[in-house]
């Protein structure tokens, strides 16, 4: 629900002489995307940065890879702010939009730079355009025909990883809260999966708190159930829907027409994020949301609090979502480079390190830099972390790209 947080991430001015062209484009199935393209000249090289739901026009890595010479094309989803009716598989084609957009304008070499949920859509995009039409998933998680195997999705050349998550809904299974006894009551708790409760090793940040083994496998188990009866609930919501169409009469029709919204309270309790002993490194206690876990678990703002039933399968479900890592990073074998934040508190050192084992390519990279999500300093007396790896990524493209 960011969309314009990436606003804020680069005081930093475009490197001298490059130029910025301004973009809309049709995807191939009639909607808008637009993109913006900054070239230093005579480059053949482009890096490409997307989110599928984020608006990535000011990335603080642009100054640096227009610096080293790259053009960068930063691209906007067709609905930015906005992952309501957000399905992977619809904007993949979007990224085939700029890919072949790119195409047409001469670069030779084309670089996807994933950072945070970037990563499952441009690794989701690679594992779909290396098959054949044929082979590429024909239907949604939620049963729709995704019309991938008449996509033009022309294959690229490097992968750069930033702050990756394993998914979307694969981080939504690490921080969803399983103690709710009633979706439809976000007040609703059973103490003992309360992950705020101290009888179960909660203590009030700023301190760690201190989660008992078995009470971590516990949740863990709680959260996957929790996830398996909203996909059901999702499916049987689409399913009504599906029975009312073809339906003459008056409430059928309405029926079919009706696109019920599912409202996922409570998505921010990553026992990580508390207990500073699960998965360490220099992280502090919070979440990406913020320091108090009661707003930003019990608020309005937050991962997946609204979406419809195709949205939650095809996006946020860590059971049915195709834009998973696990899926999609085995497919990888082209040059990569992952860039770990160690004060990271969305994506932790274990993520990231099976992250970088599934990348099936020979030439990967894992290097880690201090900065919190988002690449901010983790102290007041220290470089942000965003700098450090901004200048990484010149220096590992100019290593393996001619400009």
């Amino acid at each position: 629900m960011a969309g314009f947080l990436n606003t804020d991430w680069n005081p930093r001015d475009l490197p001298a002489g490059v130029s910025t062209r301004n973009v809309v484009l049709r995807t191939a199935d009639g909607a808008a995307t637009s993109g913006a393209l900054y070239d230093p000249g005579n480059s053949r090289t482009v890096v490409c940065v997307m989110h599928p739901r984020e608006f990535m026009a000011c990335h603080y890595a642009i100054p640096d890879i227009t610096g080293a010479g790259f053009a960068a094309w930063s691209q906007s989803p067709r609905s930015v702010g906005n992952d309501l009716r957000l399905e992977h598989e619809t904007a993949l084609f979007d990224v085939a939009a700029g890919v072949n957009f790119l195409k047409g304008q001469g670069y030779e070499r084309i670089i996807l730079l994933g950072n945070s949920g970037g990563a499952s859509l441009y690794t989701f995009y690679i594992q779909q355009s290396l098959l054949d039409g044929a082979a590429r998933i024909d239907k949604t998680p939620a049963g729709r025909k995704t019309g991938l195997c008449d996509l033009e999705m022309p294959p690229v050349d490097g992968l750069i990883l930033m702050a990756p998550h394993p998914g979307q809904g694969a981080l939504l299974m690490g921080c969803i809260d399983p103690s709710i006894t009633d979706e439809h009551d976000a007040l609703s708790v059973d103490s003992a999966l309360d992950p705020f409760n101290p009888a179960n090793g909660f203590v009030e940040p700023p301190a760690t708190s201190h989660y008992p083994p078995e009470f971590v496998e516990i949740y863990r188990a709680a959260q996957r159930a929790r996830i398996a009866r909203l996909d059901d609930t999702a499916r049987a919501m689409i399913a009504t829907r599906r029975e009312a169409k073809g339906g003459i009469s008056l409430d059928s029709r309405k029926l079919a027409g009706h696109t019920p919204v599912l409202t996922v309270w409570r998505t921010d309790a990553d026992l990580r994020c508390f207990d500073l002993s699960i998965d360490p490194s220099d992280r502090k206690v919070g979440t990406l949301w913020g320091r108090n876990p009661f707003n930003s678990n019990y608020g309005a703002v937050g991962f997946a609090r609204f979406c419809t039933p195709e949205s939650w399968l095809s996006t946020w479900s860590g059971l049915s979502s195709n834009a998973a890592l696990g899926k999609t990073a085995p497919s990888v074998s082209i040059p990569s480079l992952v860039i770990e934040y160690t004060g990271d508190a969305s994506t932790f050192p274990g993520t990231i390190r099976g992250i970088v084992e599934l990348l099936a390519t020979d030439d990967k990279t894992h290097l880690r830099i201090r900065g919190d999500h988002h690449g901010r300093a983790l102290s007041r007396d220290e470089e942000p972390g965003r700098y450090a790896a901004g200048r990484a990524i010149a220096a590992w493209l100019s290593d393996r790209f001619d400009r």
